[in-house]
């Protein structure tokens, strides 16, 4: 169920997957904002050109896979893709080197007009019914209560924080997902952009300089590399190794497939143990949803739900429940 991004349909497919058709029509897809559960992405109109039909950008590094991850803060197939990519990173970590860019899926709703998607209100029964799709929670309030005028505004503001930290940049894409997905909060919005960089211990101050400085620059570096790699929707993941192996994942796609890649092209990669219980995942990352649980420690989605819920009703974890699904968070 990738979102198709092409730079600007492609990210918003998938960070808007719950926009207003019904899941049941989404086979009649001409609209970038409808995300396709059955391709696990967003499409993004007028490119036809294969993505992955070539690769340049690729940076060669000391890990022998490279992976190109091309996304948007409010894709909600890429937030359906977090359970694969955080078992990915836990196992093959020392094998892959995710290089991040942003896809651009909103550029303004003056401009978006398509498929029955005009305003920001035709968005959010869509977002609620892809949901139950990918198991992890999404609301789509914050279309109707504040929504956001463009995905520019948070995916320069990840530039920004790569400038600072890599690390920190992504703890600080994670809680902007968490904000707009599970708590109906507006992260175009400087205040919520940064409480999200605060909670990554990022320089707030650097952070709004840079965001009205190179950052902009890098975010059109990073949509010009979607246009001439042919990528067509959201998450779109291109794997290459320093021989010209190529391999492609598009959507969220189940695990199998992204361990499957890794192994063509670094056939001698080791797994890494993963974690077996819920402290270890928190002392890894900070925040958990169940099918995340469920996916990395292998367990059905109902055991990994269960857990959570026992775990936070003995204090140890607090959580954010919305309608569709809870995020619990490290106390």
């Amino acid at each position: 169920m990738p979102h198709i991004l092409l730079g600007t349909a492609l990210v918003l497919c998938m960070g808007l997957s719950a926009c207003a058709q019904p899941v049941s029509n989404m086979n009649e897809r001409t609209n970038p904002l409808l995300c396709d559960p059955d391709s696990a992405s967003c499409t993004v109109p007028g490119n036809d050109r294969a993505a992955g039909s070539a690769f340049p950008g690729s940076k060669p590094t000391v890990k022998p896979v490279t992976i190109q991850y091309f996304t948007d803060p409010i894709c909600s197939s890429c937030w359906g893709a977090e359970p694969q990519l955080r078992r990915l990173k836990m196992e093959y970590g020392d094998a892959v080197d995710i290089q991040y860019h942003m896809g651009g899926l909103l550029p303004s709703w003056d401009v978006y007009n398509s498929g029955g998607i005009s305003k920001p209100g035709d968005v959010a029964g869509h977002w609620d019914e892809v949901s139950p799709h990918y198991r992890m929670p999404i609301i789509g309030d914050v279309w109707l209560e504040d929504p956001l005028p463009s995905s520019y505004p948070p995916s320069i503001a990840f530039k920004a924080a790569e400038l600072q930290d890599h690390h920190k940049a992504l703890v600080f894409l994670r809680r902007l997902r968490e904000q707009v997905m599970t708590e109906k909060r507006n992260i175009t919005k400087w205040p919520v952009i940064a409480e999200a960089a605060v909670f990554a211990g990022l320089d707030t101050a650097r952070l709004h300089a840079d965001f009205n400085g190179p950052a902009k620059a890098l975010f059109q570096a990073d949509l010009t590399l979607a246009r001439s790699l042919g990528v067509r929707g959201f998450p779109t993941f291109l794997f290459s190794n320093d021989d010209g192996g190529r391999q492609l994942v598009y959507g969220a796609r189940p695990y199998a497939q992204f361990e499957a890649a890794v192994k063509v092209l670094a056939p001698g990669a080791k797994a890494t143990a993963l974690p077996s219980t819920l402290e270890e995942l928190f002392r890894s990352y900070p925040s958990w949803c169940a099918q995340e649980v469920a996916v990395v420690l292998g367990i059905p989605h109902e055991q990994a739900l269960s857990q959570l819920q026992q775990a936070e009703a003995k204090g140890l974890l607090s959580a954010v429940h919305t309608r569709n699904g809870s995020a619990w968070h490290r106390k």
